[in-house]
């Protein structure tokens, strides 16, 4: 692991954690933020600070990046002083950002015409905390080759990394994997308003569905978050952008999603109510307000 020398850009709610574990099993990181401050954090711990993706991208083998869309991926990689600018062709780039499939598809053949960096795909699911924890799953496109490059560097931030298939997969997949929780999100703010409507005491049901078919890691996290009307601040629309990209990609598969369709509506009126930033477990607030029973 020290061997390897490692970037990362986009030291957000995830990706500050993920660097921490990281530089604790002592990888060589360099970091680069538009806010300097904001690497203070991961420059304590013995991270190195670069002064632009250029020059961050010359010092490492392989560089990971955590940012909100595609565009802000783009212009990482090609914007003025950019990675590209600094990169070599035996570099790999591993986006975890939450990205449309085909903005990763796109950057991938962009880089293979430049003959520059390698380009993995690697959504994360798990949330702060398995960040904080460095459980992480990974799901991840790209050649074989540079997914068993990949997979030993990993391990200080997840508990596992699945191959998912070739370049935009590993975003597809995340497209999967959002949508079952918005549409578990979803079903658990309509139940939890009509039980707490009837009397029944909602912040047991978490408890009572515990061991049973119904139960997951959505109900016991996200449910009793929603009944405590616990909303944690997010980038408004980030939770609408990856429902669109999944309306987006049963279009362009021709696969019909009247469930995640709905569901993408709910989220639609949340954001036009001027809530989008309740996060993923914001259309509990199209219900109830107030802390449930």
């Amino acid at each position: 692991m020290a061997a390897v020398k490692i970037g990362f850009i986009g030291l957000g709610v995830m990706g500050m954690p993920m660097v921490l574990n990281f530089l604790k099993a002592g990888t060589d990181v360099t970091v680069w933020g538009r806010t300097p401050s904001k690497m203070n954090p991961a420059v304590e711990a013995g991270a190195t600070l670069a002064a632009s993706p250029k020059d961050l991208a010359k010092t490492v083998d392989i560089v990971f990046t955590c940012v909100f869309d595609a565009a802000a991926v783009e212009e990482v990689i090609f914007g003025a002083g950019g990675l590209i600018e600094g990169a070599s062709s035996d570099m790999l780039m591993v986006d975890c950002s939450s990205i449309h499939p085909e903005s990763a598809r796109e950057f991938a053949a962009r880089l293979k015409n430049a003959n520059s960096m390698s380009f993995v795909d690697c959504p994360v699911s798990g949330g702060r905390f398995g960040a904080r924890d460095g459980t992480l799953v990974l799901m991840a496109g790209g050649e074989d080759a540079n997914i068993e490059r990949l997979r030993p560097v990993v391990t200080p931030i997840s508990q596992r990394l699945t191959h998912m298939g070739p370049v935009g997969c590993g975003q597809a997949t995340k497209l999967v994997n959002q949508s079952i929780i918005a549409a578990e999100v979803a079903v658990m703010a309509e139940q939890f308003a009509f039980a707490d409507s009837y009397g029944v005491q909602v912040s047991k049901i978490p408890e009572a569905l515990a061991g049973g078919w119904a139960d997951s890691t959505v109900l016991q996290d996200h449910a009793k978050r929603m009944i405590k009307a616990d909303y944690w601040a997010t980038a408004p629309g980030n939770m609408l952008k990856d429902m669109n990209a999944a309306c987006d990609m049963g279009k362009q598969t021709g696969q019909p999603l009247p469930v995640t369709s709905t569901v993408t509506e709910l989220y639609r009126f949340l954001g036009a109510q001027g809530n989008g930033d309740k996060g993923q477990i914001g259309l509990m607030y199209l219900y109830k307000q107030d802390v449930l029973k």
